[in-house]
Order: structure tokens, then C-alpha cells, then sequence
């Protein structure tokens, strides 16, 4: 039986090209964006793969989250991206601190992946073991923080990897294996025109880190080469 992915943001950028990547490896795959009608690329793959299906979802809708859910009710699912994210304001340096645009990058990045898996969670328990991977960032890591800034966009990555953490401690009864992941410094809408690898490069590296994850290394923190990443 064909295993299954659930991938969040698949409209462009990382999330398109893991849906990709996964298709053509024989994975049945659920991609949800917030504009379906309009991601393009992402419909496109619809004629030749049987095996996709796409659905509207933004994550801080967390209604919207829970009727997905019930949709898919029965449905196991190996593995669970929470690959949506939002940057913020650049720049965010001291002083002026959008207050707004900080409680809007904390709901997207921190509060909305607890409340994805908290809907999927059963859905991952009916496989026979299963993956829920936070696309994090290095920039969340206080060990690797030399260059201060970006307040809004590092505390939102540091506090979802606490949250990572935490689950990772209460899901493992439960034989669900959750990380946290770096992407890299990738060339998308988000990352801009100067990253340092493109989207092929980054997800190749994170598929290999994700089909290689082992119980044991549940609640840690890779980056795209599985290399660990300090907290």
C-alpha cells in the first residue's frame, strides 16, 4: 500500500517541489494551500497523478483544519509537513517592533503546526509508524544566533521548536516521530533572489533526512544535509 503524505503551503517553493518529489517516488499526497484555483504549477500535476489530491486550507483557520480532518477520516498518513510559514516584516531589528505583523508570524509559524497535528494526530496513529516534521529554521536556534535581529522571525521558529520538543515527548508512546527542520537558505518567494541553494537541492536533502528518521532521533532538530542543529 502506497504510503501517504499531508503537506501544507504546497503552492509554491519548497512545498511544490517536495509534492513533486513524493509523487514520483509512489506516495499518495494530500497538498493543501490557502488559493488552490490559483496555484497553477501545483494543478497542473493533477492530470498525470492519480495519486494527488488538493484542497484549500489556511492554517490559522482552524475550523477549516478540523473539517479537513474529519474529510479524511480513516485515512492514515505517514508523514505530516507543516511546511507553511510566514516571514513577517524584513529586517525587525530593535526598536519599532510591529506588534501586529509579530502576533501574525506567531500564529502561523508557532500556534498553527501544534493545531495541524493536534487535528491529524489520529490519522498518524492508524500508520504503522509515522513523521511529523516542522519546516523550522536555523534562525530559531539560540545556539547559532551571532548576528541578532529579526526578533519576529526567530522567536516564532524558537518557540516552534519548543513545541517540537514537547511533542516529541508526548507522541512517542505513540510511535510518532516529530522533527524539526532546517530547509537551508533557499532561493523562493521567502527567501529571496540570494539564497544559497534552490528548491531541488533543499528538498532532495530533506526527503533523504525524512525517509532515514528513526524513532530514536525524534524531537531533534536537522538541517537539509542531516546535519543536528543546537537548539
Amino acid at each position: 500500500m502506497a504510503k501517504h503524505l499531508l503537506i501544507t503551503g504546497a503552492n509554491r517553493g519548497i512545498g511544490l517541489t517536495m509534492v513533486r518529489h513524493y509523487l514520483s517516488d509512489g506516495w499518495l499526497v494530500t497538498a493543501c494551500c490557502r488559493e488552490p484555483e490559483q496555484a497553477i504549477e501545483l494543478l497542473s500535476l493533477l492530470e498525470a497523478n492519480d495519486g494527488l489530491s488538493i484542497f484549500q486550507l489556511d492554517v490559522t483557520d482552524y475550523e477549516g483544519v478540523d473539517e479537513l480532518a474529519e474529510n479524511l477520516a480513516g485515512e492514515p498518513i505517514d508523514l505530516l509537513i507543516n511546511n507553511a510559514g510566514y516571514y513577517g516584516p524584513k529586517g525587525s531589528n530593535f526598536g519599532g517592533t510591529d506588534v501586529e505583523e509579530w502576533r501574525q508570524v506567531m500564529e502561523i509559524n508557532t500556534i498553527a503546526p501544534l493545531k495541524l497535528l493536534e487535528a491529524f494526530s489520529p490519522h498518524l496513529k492508524q500508520a504503522s509508524s509515522a513523521t511529523f516534521a516542522v519546516l523550522s529554521s536555523k534562525m530559531g536556534s539560540m545556539g547559532d544566533n551571532s548576528g541578532g535581529g529579526c526578533y519576529i522571525y526567530r522567536s516564532s521558529k524558537a518557540a516552534v521548536n519548543a513545541v517540537v520538543k514537547s511533542l516529541s515527548v508526548d507522541l512517542r508512546e505513540d510511535d510518532i516521530c516529530v522533527v524539526a527542520l532546517h530547509p537551508g537558505w533557499v532561493r523562493t518567494e521567502m527567501g529571496g533572489p540570494n539564497g544559497l541553494i534552490d528548491t531541488e537541492e533543499s528538498v532532495v536533502g530533506l526527503k533523504r533526512v525524512l525517509d532515514s528518521l528513526e524513532m530514536s532521533q525524534t524531537g531533534m532538530f536537522f538541517d537539509y544535509l542531516g546535519q543536528e542543529i543546537p537548539w
